[in-house]
């Protein structure tokens, strides 16, 4: 087996204070993810319309803000894995939280959409330190079996994407619909929070020990598993370099791709093409609009749920199977959505794009991990999460067909088209044959 950071330390039996130790520190990332998630996307496009009346910006440059968060989040991936092989998970967590309550500081105090974008821009910077690359590094290096954790954990994002709004709503509602103060408030939250986990985290001695023996024990498993065991694990701690050799990880890598395409592009578009569908049908623009939204929070439900479910079924299930029944899912959905004029096809699109992209990051996060082991998963996932910033571009690309094609429908094929495929290549994926060393 590959050598750890801390290959000199002795390793001893874990503490039974220790005992619950990975469980409190589930539930504290848990927590910060939901913070983020639900203070940056989920609260953006609620707060924007009072920032747009005050500060008199269009709604095209104002909502530009949010592909400026996107792009930010996933083009800064690359650099929570540096940072925390340099500092540590607990550096790395004090310089998420400072940057992302910058980026909220900035949002407050934003005059012009130069400081707004800027602070956007600090925000995608401060949510990928600080959410999911230190999250998942954590909770791969102290849990064996990674599914439930890492179910739990992506179920907590989903619900801070659904609780967001209403936050929003809530806060500013009490302040006199003062969005300044609504950016002050989660710049506190991100900070304390942020604080709070970093704390809880523990420094890189005791991290290495605990991942060491975690480590040991899932190397055992893999080499004393039968041939035909349900889940395959490595018994081998891939190279990054020896990954980038494999096309499974370009599969997976694709998958994670489709999913943010179809996640992002849906959550920008789908209300406003659902309500053009309703006004084609004669239906009331302010009823089109409500059910539209229902819609949404709906596909915001099955997402959490599917989470959950696949963590549960995780290591009883090779999750290779989780993502051909999200992948399919996505590309069901899509068809749907491109025609759901009825009550029937808008179910089917919320169910189905719901489950496969809650599904997704889940099977994903977890087939990087069995395919290639813990050791190298730190730099394979940030390199994973880089496609982010490209798929930042579906609602760019959903309003050029728009304007050109008369309707988002065409986009939603397309997007079906490309998922797709993917479907396709990860249903003929196996895992990768072991490198010789």
């Amino acid at each position: 087996m590959a050598s750890h950071p801390e290959a000199d330390v002795l390793i001893v039996i874990t503490p039974s204070e220790d005992r619950f130790r990975p469980w409190v520190l589930l539930a504290a990332f848990s927590l910060l993810l939901f913070l983020i998630t639900a203070s940056t996307y989920g609260s953006l496009g609620v707060v924007l319309p009072a920032m747009i009346g005050e500060l008199k910006w269009s709604f095209e440059k104002a909502f530009l803000g949010f592909s400026v968060l996107g792009v930010f989040t996933g083009a800064s991936s690359w650099l929570p894995a540096i940072l925390i092989r340099k500092i540590g998970v607990r550096g790395t967590l004090l310089a998420g939280a400072a940057v992302l309550a910058g980026g909220f500081v900035g949002l407050a105090n934003s005059e012009s959409l130069l400081s707004y974008y800027a602070g956007a821009a600090a925000c995608g910077v401060g949510f990928q330190m600080a959410a999911l690359i230190p999250g998942t590094h954590v909770l791969s290096s102290l849990f064996r079996k990674r599914a439930l954790p890492f179910g739990i954990y992506f179920t907590f994002g989903s619900l801070g994407g659904a609780a967001g709004p209403w936050m929003a709503l809530t806060l500013m509602g009490g302040s006199g619909n003062d969005w300044r103060h609504y950016w002050i408030v989660q710049a506190a939250l991100a900070a304390g929070v942020g604080l709070v986990c970093a704390v809880m985290v523990g420094g890189s001695k005791w991290l290495a020990r605990a991942a060491h023996e975690v480590d040991l024990e899932v190397e055992q498993e893999a080499r004393e598993a039968p041939a035909n065991a349900r889940v395959y694990r490595t018994a081998h701690e891939w190279t990054v370099q020896q990954a980038l050799r494999t096309p499974q990880f370009y599969i997976l890598v694709a998958a994670y791709f489709s999913h943010l395409l179809v996640g992002v592009t849906v959550a920008s578009v789908s209300v406003t093409h659902l309500t053009e569908l309703g006004v084609a049908a004669s239906v009331a623009v302010v009823a089109a609009g409500a059910l539209a939204a229902k819609m949404l929070s709906l596909e915001s439900l099955m997402q959490t749920l599917a989470r959950l479910a696949g963590g549960a079924l995780g290591d009883r299930v090779d999750p290779r199977w989780l993502l051909v029944l999200a992948q399919g899912m996505l590309v069901v959905g899509l068809l749907a959505l491109a025609h759901a004029a009825t009550p029937v096809l808008m179910l089917v699109y919320a169910i189905g794009t719901g489950v496969g992209f809650g599904l997704t990051v889940l099977a994903v996060t977890v087939l990087l991990l069995n395919y290639y082991g813990r050791q190298s998963n730190l730099e394979l996932f940030s390199l994973t999460c880089l496609v982010g910033a490209v798929s930042a571009a579906g609602p760019f690309i959903a309003g050029a067909m728009r304007d050109r094609l008369g309707g988002f429908a065409p986009t939603f094929q397309l997007f079906a088209a490309v998922t797709a495929v993917v479907f396709v290549a990860v249903l003929a994926m196996r895992p990768p044959k072991t490198p010789v060393t």
